[in-house]
């Protein structure tokens, strides 16, 4: 069976962002959407989100392009002096190598927890900005942190079909992300679509990729904005183009054509099922 969770990343980033969450998934084949809870549009998302029940929200941990939940002088080795974020492989090695810095990233992470808690919205899944969550020490503070607030279900950001030795060795690191969610009962899509044209997602991409998909659990994320310049947007990200697809009439064609089953990550991994299932993930990696 072809299951679809459509997914826009960076909700509560911006209001720019937020309407177009709202737009794609009234208009659109958007099911999912992962919240920045410290994003400068983060209230406004969630005030959204509260009108759109159908709409599966979910945690995007950012320790990158953004302010932390907690004030900057209870995580100084994560921020720099304008109170956000350092660079992201700056980030990655202290925390591997400093405990101090460790011990804060994992403060930081359960305080963004706390704050999607204290939304009232159902967890529906988690990821990171920028997929930080590949890197393991992230990985355990999530898991940590998750068991607290429901944590169901992630994101692992794999796309077949990339060619290279960094294609390839991503590949091989997400795969050990998908067994280490697998061994702790943690639902998770079989592939993503949409990785290798970040910000660059628009119609006749995702009705291609939508027109080809396997068999499994696939996750298209994507980053809609009504505006392609707001504040911390990412230059040369085609937003509006990747909003335009989501609401594109080829692009819903083409998954009804698919005969895919399309919603969030609740509805399509049922990860109380999958978690009492100790073989529940059932590709070659997993294998023990």
């Amino acid at each position: 069976m072809k299951r679809l969770i459509v997914t826009a990343d960076d909700f509560g980033a911006a209001v720019a962002v937020n309407e177009a969450v709202e737009i794609a998934h009234t208009q659109g084949i958007l099911t999912a959407a992962s919240l920045m809870v410290a994003g400068e549009g983060a209230a406004d998302a969630v005030e959204r989100a509260r009108r759109l029940p159908s709409l599966g929200v979910g945690l995007h941990i950012a320790l990158a392009d953004g302010k932390p939940v907690l004030p900057a002088a209870e995580v100084p080795a994560l921020v720099g002096p304008d109170g956000r974020f350092r660079d992201m492989i700056r980030t990655a090695f202290i925390i591997a190598l400093w405990p101090p810095a460790r011990a804060q990233m994992r403060a930081e992470v359960s305080a963004q927890f706390a704050a999607f808690a204290a939304t009232g919205l159902a967890l529906d899944h988690v990821n990171a900005h920028k997929h930080f969550h590949l890197h393991p020490l992230i990985t355990s503070a999530i898991l940590a942190a998750g068991q607290r607030h429901g944590l169901g279900a992630m994101r692992v950001p794999v796309e077949p079909g990339g060619k290279g030795v960094a294609a390839a060795l991503l590949r091989w690191w997400a795969g050990r992300l998908r067994v280490r969610l697998a061994r702790a009962g943690i639902a998770t899509n079989d592939r993503v679509a949409g990785l290798a044209a970040t910000g660059q997602f628009d119609t006749a991409r995702m009705a291609q990729a939508i027109a080809s998909l396997p068999d499994g659990v696939t996750e298209l994320y994507c980053h809609p904005a009504t505006q392609d310049i707001w504040p911390g947007f990412a230059p040369g990200y085609r937003y509006r183009a990747e909003l335009a697809a989501l609401t594109a009439p080829e692009v819903r064609a083409a998954l009804s054509e698919s005969k895919a089953r399309s919603g969030d990550f609740s509805h399509a991994l049922n990860p109380p099922q999958f978690a009492a299932n100790a073989n529940a993930c059932s590709l070659p990696e997993c294998a023990p």
